[in-house]
């Protein structure tokens, strides 16, 4: 497609689109892509593109898989929708019996929604309706500062305060937020949460990377024994897996870190590969137990128009045979052990601080005269300066990342950390950076 046809169908899109976190205003025009293979997108200028952050984390064995096309055309010619309520089907049934096999052994059963934010308000109300069924209304809930599960109401009064809530602020429920847990906290925190734990309903959290906060990491032997003690309080247990599940963190899921088991988790993101939406909230036995009842107003009053679709069921289905495929398992396996490499070299670059990895997520902050923030200006900047070089990376503010498909391979990954290195030293000093000039998302 010629430049023209390009500047004409960023000019339609701005016409008619909203996009997502982005202050339209200043942005620039969106970039056109027609289509997509392994770990790149083209553009319709015919330039190409690596994926470097998964598009939102969420493509986990690259773009336009053949096998997942496959199988969800085969269904889409035998089912492509049909109510949840009172009906069933054999895509979702294989789905719930697959990943319960892979999950810790105290997860009996799926709910499905539509993505990682309805996955979260499926979780929290069922655990406080569990309290409520069961005689004994608990109003407060317990989260990390800094959380981030998503961005309708209940996941937003989840997660930190902030700029992006603010507007919403005196309509978000109450929540207790408390630092993650390290050797030097751990039991000042234990002491906070047992001072709350009669009223407390449950306790949600990422497990090991915060990834909306800036890929903020901590160590899975913390949060195991803050879990141990929230167990021992009986405060129910919500692990948000969307970000973290499918092979992020080096495993299948976070909670193959841990020793204590969750009774809820939630997953979306690369449930599907990146197929398409949908999200998995799954509990104990226990749990659904409390919603069992001759008395129909303890039913869990919540559902989608779109629960257990037919297509996205079968995306799944066809994503997690290709995950634990041992090509794909060995895939993960070399991604950490690379990024584990360049860790290495980039943690003495002198424009980097807060080198970080926990499996194939690899972050760093770009060290600028101002505060490290999703604000801080440079995150345009740095942005507009890979995409000129074929690579996408979305850098929350100065904090950059790399969540890079399974597919992408070690000589793909070598030009991505190349190419970081030639970029911090582009931009050798803070000062080089026009502050100001860029627009701000």
């Amino acid at each position: 497609m010629n430049t023209s046809l390009q500047s004409r169908l960023a000019e339609r899109d701005k016409a008619v689109n909203w996009h997502p976190y982005t202050q339209m205003k200043t942005a620039g025009d969106p970039v056109p892509i027609v289509r997509g293979k392994g770990a790149y997108l083209y553009g319709d200028d015919g330039k190409k593109y690596i994926d470097a952050v998964s598009s939102w984390w969420v493509t986990l064995h690259g773009h336009a898989h053949p096998y997942i096309a496959e199988r969800v055309s085969q269904q889409l010619n035998t089912l492509e929708q049909v109510i949840f309520a009172g009906f069933t089907h054999e895509p979702a049934v294989q789905l719930s019996e697959n990943l319960l096999k892979l999950l810790p052994g105290n997860q009996e059963k799926v709910f499905y929604s539509d993505n990682g934010s309805t996955a979260v308000e499926a979780a929290l109300k069922m655990c406080i309706q569990y309290a409520y069924n069961l005689g004994n209304e608990k109003t407060k809930i317990l989260a990390f500062k800094e959380a981030y599960h998503g961005d309708t109401f209940g996941a937003m009064s989840v997660s930190g305060r902030s700029v992006w809530t603010k507007p919403f602020g005196s309509m978000l429920f109450e929540v207790v937020f408390i630092d993650t847990p390290n050797a030097e906290n751990i039991e000042r925190l234990k002491v906070e949460i047992g001072n709350i734990a009669e009223e407390t309903a449950c306790f949600i959290y990422e497990p090991l990377v915060q990834g909306a906060a800036g890929m903020l990491m901590y160590e899975a032997e913390h949060l195991d024994e803050l879990m141990k003690f929230c167990r021992k309080l009986g405060i129910l247990m919500i692990q948000d897996e969307v970000f973290t599940g499918f092979g992020r963190t080096g495993k299948l899921f976070a909670a193959d870190h841990l020793t204590e088991d969750p009774d809820i988790m939630c997953f979306s993101k690369g449930l599907t590969g990146g197929t398409m939406p949908m999200g998995i909230t799954t509990c104990s036995q226990a749990i659904f137990n409390a919603f069992l009842s001759d008395d129909k107003y303890k039913t869990l009053f919540h559902g989608h128009s779109f629960t257990a679709n037919p297509l996205a069921c079968t995306a799944a289905l066809a994503s997690m045979e290709l995950l634990l495929k041992k090509e794909t398992l060995a895939a993960i396996d070399r991604i950490s052990r690379q990024h584990s490499d360049f860790v290495k070299t980039l943690s003495f670059h002198p424009n980097v601080e807060n080198v970080r990895q926990t499996g194939t997520i690899l972050a760093f902050e770009y060290k600028t005269e101002q505060n490290t923030s999703y604000f801080n200006e440079t995150g345009k900047i740095l942005y507009d300066e890979f995409l000129q070089r074929g690579i996408i990376m979305r850098p929350l503010g100065n904090i950059m990342y790399l969540v890079p498909p399974y597919c992408i391979t070690s000589e793909e990954l070598d030009f991505i950390y190349q190419t970081i290195l030639d970029v911090l030293n582009l931009f050798s000093e803070p000062a080089h950076f026009p502050i100001g000039a860029a627009g701000q998302e």
